[in-house]
């Protein structure tokens, strides 16, 4: 990726919150992977004229255009399939924010339809980037898990724009099966009390040498961002995470992993273990919601 680019990548960015405001800095930005992206314009429901000089396009427009090539999704996640799905059928290329759907068999779709138009889908993993991941995945290889958990707490998510908190929480769930593999799911627990703005998702989870994995998700008024873990394995234990430095840039490292795709610098062997660990999150998360509402 540092020889100067032949041609450039037309992109437009959908929605203009949180990620899509990083998106449209780092694509603004002289980084390795923006010299091969042209940023053309961004998307919004809301009437936003320009944002920094980028101006702001109709959805219509960014779908028919010859100019755009790529779409970044950073919409909130129950506009994802859709979008995802126009985008794909009018021959663009799709960087799409975790997860990619609310549903498994429509990521199932959305990647066959990819595969058809000869298109790049990209979901993104910013998690797997960070530091405390790259700490972890060094700590754990080569050693036997007896049990480990997981413990992730937040202010209150909306269900209605960020899915089931299995879909929304499923950075941690992709931690968990990057670490130790294919999972099943034995049983889960939703407690709710949305007058108070609190649910607690509790999920017991087993690795395929049938070693117990908890995931809890607890999120609430007053709840500080944070992650509680312990693993223990034959060799000793690991309990909660060191400070192992900042996160620099992991939405553009992202973007460069994306751009390496649009090159076709992955192999097709990489690009099957990623999209086979995607869909094995995302079915494990339905799977997830499927057993709290029959409980209920």
């Amino acid at each position: 990726m540092n020889a100067e680019p032949e041609r450039k990548f037309g992109v437009v960015v959908v929605g203009v919150g949180r990620a899509g405001s990083v998106r449209i800095r780092d694509l603004r930005n002289p980084h390795a992977s923006s010299a091969f992206l042209n940023l053309i314009g961004f998307v919004s429901r809301r009437e936003l004229g320009n944002i920094d000089e980028v101006q702001q396009i109709s959805l219509e427009d960014a779908l028919s255009s010859q100019e755009v090539e790529v779409a970044y999704i950073c919409s909130e996640t129950s506009s994802h399939a859709d979008y995802i799905r126009q985008f794909l059928n009018a021959g663009k290329h799709v960087l799409v924010e975790y997860p990619m759907t609310l549903s498994w068999a429509e990521a199932q779709d959305l990647w066959t339809l990819a595969e058809q138009k000869g298109k790049v889908l990209h979901e993104e993993h910013v998690e797997l980037l960070m530091e405390e991941f790259a700490f972890l995945k060094k700590e754990v290889v080569g050693k036997d898990l007896l049990k480990g958990s997981l413990l992730f707490t937040a202010g209150p998510l909306e269900e209605e724009r960020f899915g089931f908190p299995a879909f929304s929480g499923i950075s941690r769930l992709t931690w968990l099966v990057s670490l130790f593999g294919e999972l099943s799911l034995v049983s889960a627990t939703l407690e709710e009390r949305k007058e108070d703005q609190y649910m607690k998702m509790t999920v017991c989870l087993e690795t395929e040498n049938k070693r117990p994995l908890t995931w809890i998700e607890e999120k609430g008024p007053g709840l500080k961002r944070n992650r509680h873990l312990s693993f223990h394995f034959k060799s000793g234990s690991l309990e909660n995470m060191p400070n192992v430095g900042v996160n620099k840039n992991i939405f553009l490292k992202d973007q460069n992993i994306f751009v390496q795709k649009l090159l076709g610098q992955f192999s097709e062997k990489e690009l099957a273990a990623e999209k086979k660990r995607i869909l094995h999150c995302l079915w494990l998360a339905e799977e997830i919601q499927k057993y709290c509402y029959s409980k209920k």
